[in-house]
């Protein structure tokens, strides 16, 4: 099973480019976030020309996710209040969360809030958003162990997963604070499929529009897997694909496969 996530940063605008990678590289679920257009004008029918099944949940203008699934996907939920019932409903206001089951498998995509800055009204969100999600995935976890999460974490793990060019002293995205929040999620039982095969710094799925970023490879990798351990376990690959980066007018991330 082949599994890819993808910040698109606008569907509509990066369509074209989507469709060609999907007939290149086609896998079992591709994931999307930042989509930034309401349900009602999700290019569905590109996808389904394709033979793919599409599952949106979206906004208009920001964020906005999106499973594309080769096959009918199983017990499909749209934010955290799906699961967790007794939750402000306020934390769906966001869309953010989408979920379904592939073949005993539940794909977890997620865009996690980037913060804005340290310390700021945002950031803190960020911070109780994540504990959010680790009682979502807590209450997933009591009826499939075999989860496979990913998306756009806006979070860099480790110093390793930075250009060592970049200054992150106290920056969002790798802050202390950050770290921790996410690793509490993975400590779960979650482990980083990319890790697995690439201890390897330079290796990066997102860079700034700004300063040339890309062209000096001032990169993040911040768009991961998460697998737990009977996924894990059968994984045989996670790669990081930088070619569509390099298309004219492309999205600041690029899509990042796992095959289990």
């Amino acid at each position: 099973m082949k599994i890819a996530t993808w910040n698109v940063n606008s569907i509509r605008t990066r369509l074209e480019q989507v469709i060609n990678w999907l007939s290149e590289n086609p896998v079992d679920v591709l994931c999307l976030q930042e989509t930034k257009v309401i349900d009602q004008g999700f290019p569905l029918n590109s996808f389904e020309n394709l033979g793919y099944h599409p599952y949106i949940y979206g906004q208009k203008a920001y964020n906005g996710v999106a499973l594309i699934s080769s096959q009918p996907l199983e017990d499909v939920s749209m934010g955290f209040c799906s699961v967790l019932k007794d939750l402000d409903p306020t934390w769906d206001e966001q869309k953010r969360v989408i979920s379904g089951v592939i073949d005993g498998v539940r794909i977890v995509n997620l865009y996690v809030p980037n913060g804005s800055s340290v310390g700021s009204e945002k950031y803190e969100y960020k911070l109780r958003w994540l504990k959010v999600l680790g009682k979502y995935l807590q209450q997933l976890l009591l009826s499939n162990p075999a989860i496979s999460m990913c998306g756009d974490f806006n979070i860099a793990l480790e110093d390793i997963d930075i250009n060592d060019k970049v200054k992150i002293e106290n920056h969002i995205m790798a802050s202390d604070a950050e770290r921790q929040a996410l690793k509490d999620v993975l400590d779960l039982g979650f482990a980083d499929a990319f890790r697995k095969f690439n201890q390897e710094g330079g290796n990066y799925s997102w860079w700034d529009y700004r300063t040339a970023a890309f062209k000096r490879n001032l990169g993040w990798r911040i768009d991961h897997h998460y697998l737990t351990p009977v996924i894990y376990e059968r994984a045989q690959s996670c790669i990081i694909d930088v070619a569509p980066r390099k298309l004219e007018k492309p999205s600041d991330h690029t899509p990042v496969v796992v095959e289990f």
